[in-house]
């Protein structure tokens, strides 16, 4: 007998910040999506590997992943998921000429990207933004062209 999970989007988190996945699982289920979490870079490759997800939300700085590596690299082996970057960092002095980390995470392919801590509110937004420009035989047709 179905359970109703398969026609529920799937949302792969990578974060190595264990509360963070812990809350997002939980505010994503809560909204009906299945989730898989993935505690650092390596941990999502493998997911990824093994799974079909809708969505990704990756941290950009992971430990084992020189800073923007993490997004690129998802990015890369998987061009037709959507990816939403997510950054906790912390700027020292707001008024120094610091990088720009979530616009260079949309030059590396995020699709979206939200500065933690962001409110469920706006995770809510920006997925649902994502999802909504996403087909899954986008998956097929990426697929076949490489």
């Amino acid at each position: 007998m179905p359970t109703g999970t398969e026609s529920r989007r799937h949302i792969l988190v990578v974060d190595d910040d264990l509360m963070v996945c812990m809350a997002i699982e939980v505010y994503l289920q809560r909204n009906h999506f299945r989730v898989t979490i993935a505690d650092g870079g390596e941990a999502g490759l493998r997911a990824l590997e093994h799974e079909q997800f809708d969505l990704m939300i990756i941290d950009i700085f992971m430990p084992h992943m020189r800073g923007f590596e993490s997004i690129r690299v998802f990015h890369e082996r998987a061009p037709a998921i959507p990816l939403i970057a997510m950054s906790g960092y912390a700027f020292a002095d707001l008024n120094s000429p610091a990088p720009d980390f979530l616009r260079m995470a949309l030059e590396l392919g995020a699709a979206r990207c939200l500065r933690r801590p962001c409110t469920p509110g706006a995770l809510l937004v920006a997925i649902n933004d994502c999802l909504a420009g996403y087909r899954p035989d986008d998956v097929v047709s990426a697929a076949r062209l490489g």
